[in-house]
């Protein structure tokens, strides 16, 4: 049987449909429990970056999240409303911003911590596949870095 030319344009061939719709089902099983936290996604992962490092400029920063600045800086003008995060301009050079978890910031994790077990209960995933996924998902982001 001769392959359909347009074969290449039908969703059921395309990997980042899955993708797309994967990304959108999980970050909706996030929100409830963000809610209470009075957090969004963006903001969550913004929050578990900067709980990790306590410090850093928003370029660094955007790199670790695959997010440009102009995605970024409303984030975390809203974090810093909030208070959990401040924002200043490097002494050695007024182009880069500084971002840092405050005291209540850092307070917020304690309310977080649980949201990765809540999620993952979410997930139907064998603890193997779940690796085997996140590996795959990395090596392809690893691509987009080059």
């Amino acid at each position: 049987m001769m392959e359909d030319r347009y074969d290449a344009l039908k969703l059921e061939n395309q990997i980042c449909f899955p993708l797309y719709a994967c990304s959108k089902e999980i970050v909706k099983r996030y929100k409830p429990f963000l809610e209470e936290l009075d957090l969004t996604y963006t903001q969550y992962i913004t929050m578990m970056v900067l709980w990790e490092h306590k410090q850093m400029n928003v370029k660094e920063l955007g790199s670790y999240l695959f997010l440009d600045s102009g995605t970024l800086t409303p984030v975390l003008k809203k974090l810093e409303q909030k208070g959990w995060v401040q924002r200043v301009r490097a002494k050695e050079d007024e182009r880069v911003l500084i971002v840092t978890v405050t005291k209540d910031g850092e307070a917020l994790k304690d309310l977080a911590v649980e949201i990765p077990k809540k999620i993952g209960s979410c997930v139907k995933l064998e603890q193997e596949e779940a690796i085997q996924l996140y590996r795959l998902l990395y090596k392809v982001l690893e691509q987009f870095e080059q």
